[in-house]
């Protein structure tokens, strides 16, 4: 199922679509081992978060906060942006941050 979820975002993705680029982005960080899905994954994340896509913005600081990938600066930068987007568990992250 995720492969052909995977397979309808690609081209929207590329296209612009931040929805599709926020989502895919997530799909790929998520469920693949993959060093280079992974990093395609955080590239289309930072697209769609740079348009102003609160879950994509979430993710990011998400991944930011994790010990693998610790960022705190773009941490709290991502997370920001997306608790002014309504996103409670950014909040939360911030708190902890």
């Amino acid at each position: 199922m995720k492969r052909i979820a995977g397979r309808l975002l690609k081209q929207p993705a590329r296209q612009g679509v931040v929805q599709a680029q926020s989502r895919l982005g997530q799909m790929l960080c998520r469920d693949c081992d993959n060093t280079r899905d992974r990093r395609i994954g955080v590239e289309l994340l930072r697209q769609a978060a740079r348009a102003g896509d609160g879950a994509a913005q979430l993710e990011l600081g998400r991944l930011y906060c994790q010990p693998r990938t610790l960022e705190p600066h773009q941490a709290r930068h991502w997370l920001e942006l997306a608790a002014l987007q309504g996103q409670g568990e950014a909040r939360d992250l911030l708190r902890r941050l």
